[in-house]
C-alpha cells in the first residue's frame, strides 16, 4: 500500500550517513539519488524510505504524532537495527522488547538525528493481529 516514506533534514549529509548505515542493518540499500535527496529499500518492488531538504527552501520540521515503522523479520533483527540507530546518536523512545498492550508486537522506538521519530517492529507470531 505505501510505496514510500519522505523524511525532511536540515542536514542532507549527516541524514544520508544515518540512513546509509541504519537501512544497510536491515538489508536495504540505496535506490534512488539526487542532490537534495536519498532513497533506500529492500528491493524494485519494496515500499522505500528517503530523507530530502525540502522542496520549498524552509527548513525541515517534525510533525507531532507522526512516525515511520520499519518492518523487521524478527525480533533479533529488532534489536540490532535499534541498538544501530541509537549507536548512530539516534534519541531513545522506547527501549526494543514486547509491547502488553498488543500481544505479539515487538518494537523498538527511537529519533533520528532531525528528530523524527521512527519504531522497527515485528510480530512474534509472524503476522499481523486480527482485528
Amino acid at each position: 500500500m505505501i510505496g514510500y516514506v519522505t523524511l525532511g533534514t536540515n542536514d542532507l549529509a549527516r541524514a544520508v550517513a544515518f540512513y546509509d548505515a541504519l537501512m544497510a542493518e536491515m538489508g536495504a540499500g540505496r535506490f534512488m539519488e539526487q542532490e537534495s535527496f536519498v532513497a533506500w529499500a529492500t528491493g524494485p518492488d519494496a515500499p522505500g524510505l528517503s530523507v530530502t531538504r525540502p522542496f520549498d527552501g524552509q527548513p525541515a520540521t517534525v510533525g507531532n504524532g507522526v512516525m515511520v515503522a520499519l518492518q523487521a523479520d524478527s525480533p533479533e533483527q529488532v534489536d540490532r537495527v535499534y541498538a544501530k540507530a541509537i549507536s548512530l546518536g539516534a534519541r531513545d523512545e522506547g527501549a526494543a522488547g514486547p509491547r502488553a498492550e498488543i500481544p505479539g508486537f515487538y518494537a523498538g522506538y527511537f529519533r533520528d538525528p532531525d528528530g523524527n521519530k521512527l519504531n522497527v517492529f515485528c510480530f512474534t507470531g509472524g503476522q499481523w493481529p486480527e482485528p
